[in-house]
């Protein structure tokens, strides 16, 4: 085990609770995945029970971070970045197999698998989608998945949200990331998608920084710009996600914050409209749909009740 220097270069280094989660000791490792090097990163007991942590869109492993060192006392926790972002490499065509495949084998790999217990796996925004189609294809791989914050709107909801977010158009295919002269500046240009504040600066510092890397001229984006067009999803494609949940088999929970406006207190009724399954449903106090960033620990606190509860079912405790 290692111990992170995610602090170093930043201005801001947050609370003592921050501090001291990102001082937790933790290893790196990557799995190549159809010919590209996904990148991830582990915390705690190899013979605990497993989690897997998967991030949304445009964003890297680091939103757990702060996250996994909270709850490993308890789990084997493992975060990975989706390959096009955060410090996994980046492919010619991105689809729904290779993202399924990718999840399965960072799992494996990182020795989630091997265990006496299935892993849980707990995804936040469009790394729920990975997770979805990972239950729905192989619903014996997980013990039990957690969707934080995943958009699942009522149709008509959906369409007046995405003719909104439309207007705000975002620039697609492989055309360069811009480059900052500076970090200051870099930093300075990040933003959250869709837009919100954030009262957690210091959060808001570390997830920019770790979105940048170096290059020639200045600073620029990790992300792959080809994600921009392969992963940006119809209507129809989200209109299927609520449905396709509701259907997945196995146990399942959602996490969402309650000022929320992808996963809205109708999108749980809508969710319990869809199955007649109960299906545990929290909502995180002052938090968006970046719940990770605005309520760090009533988050944590979250996963871990949820998680604890299934790991007791199981072993019949």
């Amino acid at each position: 085990m290692s111990t992170p220097n995610d602090l170093h270069n930043l201005s801001v280094h947050g609370p003592k609770w921050f501090v001291d989660a990102l001082s937790q000791p933790r290893q790196e490792g990557s799995v190549t995945v159809d010919g590209c090097d996904v990148h991830y990163f582990q915390w705690g007991d190899p013979s605990k029970r497993g989690v897997l942590l998967a991030h949304g869109f445009l964003a890297h492993a680091r939103c757990f971070a702060f996250i996994a060192p909270l709850l490993m006392n308890d789990f084997h926790l493992v975060a990975y970045d989706l390959s096009g972002m955060g410090d996994s490499g980046a492919r010619e065509t991105y689809d729904d197999q290779t993202r399924n495949a990718e999840m399965l084998a960072v799992a494996d790999h990182a020795g989630l698998m091997s265990g006496a217990l299935p892993p849980f796996v707990a995804t936040h925004s469009y790394g729920s989608s990975i997770a979805i189609a990972a239950g729905t294809q192989d619903p014996d791989a997980f013990g039990g998945t957690i969707i934080c914050d995943f958009m699942m709107l009522r149709p008509h909801i959906l369409r007046d949200y995405m003719g909104r977010r439309n207007e705000r158009h975002m620039p697609s295919g492989r055309r360069a990331n811009k480059v900052y002269p500076d970090l200051e500046t870099a930093l300075g240009r990040y933003r959250l998608a869709p837009p919100q504040t954030c009262a957690n600066d210091f959060l808001m510092n570390y997830m920019a920084y770790h979105s940048l890397k170096q290059v020639d001229g200045g600073w620029s984006w990790k992300f792959d710009p080809g994600i921009l067009g392969a992963d940006m999803r119809e209507n129809d494609w989200w209109e299927q996600q609520p449905v396709r949940f509701a259907q997945m088999p196995g146990r399942k929970a959602i996490i969402h914050g309650e000022d929320s406006i992808l996963f809205t207190k109708d999108s749980a009724d809508y969710v319990r409209e869809l199955t007649d399954e109960p299906i545990p449903i929290v909502s995180i106090p002052e938090a968006q749909h970046h719940l990770m960033l605005d309520q760090p620990i009533g988050f944590a606190a979250a996963l871990k009740s949820v998680l604890a509860v299934w790991d007791a079912e199981d072993r019949g405790r």
